[in-house]
């Protein structure tokens, strides 16, 4: 039954892929359409009042757009974490957020992070989750839908348009809509919304009981629809209050789905052609369908340790899992929430097998499985372009994409990428192993894993916890903090320098010796490449940590 469940699942997401992709592309076309006209007065009137001039800018003038005007969020954000308990709208008196926390919590949630190093309901008030954390849960979501759009309109020739103009629309036009609406349906399936303080109860045993709420409906449409995750309750979507049932549980899925798996067709359509943005799409669902099954099997087959002493396997892979979820919806919600970057959790991610743990790990490391809002899809596009540029090679041919030709000033920048993520990983985690061993919970290879989980967490802008970390300290506030940062915004100028000097150069007509990006080949092709770079990079540190583990129970 879970099974059917996790099929139909897929089913649904496959299904509204293509019309929101087509919608996506309508949404960020400047010029004359029905949405312009619908949507067009009221940003206009928003243009008009902050300054914006809706005119194309040059990538870098875009890129600093991009960064600056994050930087400035997350200072904004900081200040009100930092002098939250002097602020109102605060009933729980929950006091200033320290320091290095706070330099944290506000990179994190620009960032796309919200990795949270603080329990949800006692570490900020009501007014910074629903002012500065929810404006970041917003404005973090629309930066990557700009800068999507903005590398789509570069590698098929065009102007990458204006930072300001697309984040607005990825605001008025996507998520408040599509946010609006989820908490309403979340609000409906028994979701708190609420400005009352935490309750009081007394127990049948006759104790007290304190029951955080608050306005968490609205709270979870956004961390899920925008890829946050950041849970507005420390156990994030395992709690009932945020997650109450199977039905809440597919919407969630769906919602971390919606954008993500639309992108491909998106990209399409801008291109001029939806059979290339749907080999994208097959082939990321390829990858989607084996990360499910690799994690499913590992989760139903238990721990080998537990089986030996004569446990049943429902007894043993249970462990950090909600009854209400069973096995299966838990290990498939630790694809789900992996795969599309979103970081929010149902389950106890350290609680998984070996196996069951390296799959989230590998969703993050790839950061191509659908991956986050707007920027996992930049880095699929990267990818084919390696592909396209490695088939070129093969055959002795200058490759060629969408029309243009790729030369060595391109693949220097994408190889300078390649290398941000897993310098960012592999360089923390070596430090915090050997620096601040006492901060990690279990030793040997399931320690290595916390650490690996953590800082590929941190990086990929996923935000989700292994736990078991004592990652409440300095060390691991600023570290991670460093990380998050250059983890989202050096790739994010780096693709845009490529996307900008493909659009510079003159489109070379197809000929018979072009490699067509829209066939099943360069499908194939394109999955390998992800799954030999990643392998490359990454393989070493994972036999080191799950694979060693598993192979030691």
């Amino acid at each position: 039954m879970s099974i059917l469940a996790i099929a139909v699942t897929l089913l649904i997401a496959a299904a509204l892929a293509k019309p929101v992709g087509l919608y996506l592309a309508a949404a960020f076309d400047y010029g004359p359409n029905r949405l312009n006209r619908i949507y067009g007065p009221f940003e206009r009137l928003i243009h008009a009042v902050s300054g914006i001039r809706e005119e194309n800018q040059s990538w870098k003038t875009y890129a600093a757009s991009l960064v600056l005007s994050n930087a400035v969020m997350i200072l904004l954000v900081y200040l009100v974490l930092r002098f939250q308990g002097l602020l109102p709208l605060n009933p729980a008196g929950i006091a200033n957020m320290e320091p290095t926390l706070a330099f944290n919590t506000a990179i994190s949630f620009m960032a796309n992070t919200d990795l949270q190093h603080y329990s949800g309901e006692s570490g900020v008030s009501y007014l910074s989750q629903i002012s500065v954390l929810v404006f970041a849960m917003f404005v973090s979501p629309a930066t990557g839908l700009a800068l999507v759009m903005a590398f789509i309109r570069g590698l098929t020739g065009r102007a990458p348009g204006n930072f300001f103009a697309d984040l607005i629309r990825a605001l008025t036009r996507v998520l408040l809509p599509v946010a609006f609406v989820s908490a309403l349906l979340f609000v409906f399936m028994g979701v708190p919304q609420t400005f009352e303080p935490a309750a009081t109860a007394t127990t049948l045993e006759g104790a007290q009981q304190t029951i955080a709420r608050g306005p968490i409906a609205s709270f979870l449409a956004i961390k899920e629809l925008g890829n946050n995750g950041g849970g507005f309750l420390g156990v994030n979507s395992a709690h009932p209050f945020e997650n109450p049932n199977g039905l809440s549980n597919l919407l969630q899925i769906l919602l971390m789905l919606l954008v993500t798996s639309a992108l491909p067709f998106a990209y399409g359509k801008m291109a001029g052609s939806i059979k290339q943005g749907r080999v994208l799409f097959v082939s990321m669902l390829m990858l989607l369908l084996v990360m499910t099954t690799v994690s499913l099997t590992a989760e139903s087959a238990g721990n080998p340790a537990l089986n030996a002493l004569g446990i049943e396997h429902s007894q043993g892979s249970m462990e950090g899992k909600e009854v209400r979820f069973g096995e299966a919806q838990s290990a498939f919600y630790s694809v789900i929430t992996t795969a599309a970057e979103t970081g929010a959790v149902n389950t106890m991610h350290d609680t998984l097998t070996p196996i069951g743990g390296l799959v989230p790990l590998a969703n993050m490391m790839l950061n191509t499985v659908f991956g986050g809002m707007g920027v996992g899809f930049v880095n699929v596009l990267m990818y084919a372009i390696i592909a396209v540029f490695l088939s070129g090679l093969m055959v002795g041919r200058t490759p060629e994409f969408l029309g243009r030709k790729i030369e060595g000033k391109e693949m220097k920048l994408i190889a300078v990428t390649l290398l941000i993520q897993p310098f960012l990983i592999l360089v923390p985690t070596a430090i915090a192993l050997a620096l601040h061993p006492e901060t990690i919970s279990n030793p040997g290879f399931h320690g290595l894993t916390q650490a690996l989980y953590e800082y590929t967490s941190a990086a990929a802008n996923n935000g989700s916890g292994f736990e078991g970390l004592g990652d409440a300290t300095s060390f691991w506030n600023i570290s991670t903090g460093i990380v998050m940062f250059f983890g989202r915004y050096l790739s994010m100028v780096t693709l845009l320098a490529v996307a900008a000097s493909l659009a510079s150069k003159k489109r070379v007509p197809e000929s018979s010796g072009t490699f067509r990006t829209d066939t099943a080949m360069f499908g194939a092709v394109f999955v390998g490449i992800v799954l030999i770079v990643g392998a490359l990079t990454f393989f070493p540190a994972l036999v080191l940590g799950p694979i060693a583990e598993q192979l030691t129970l």
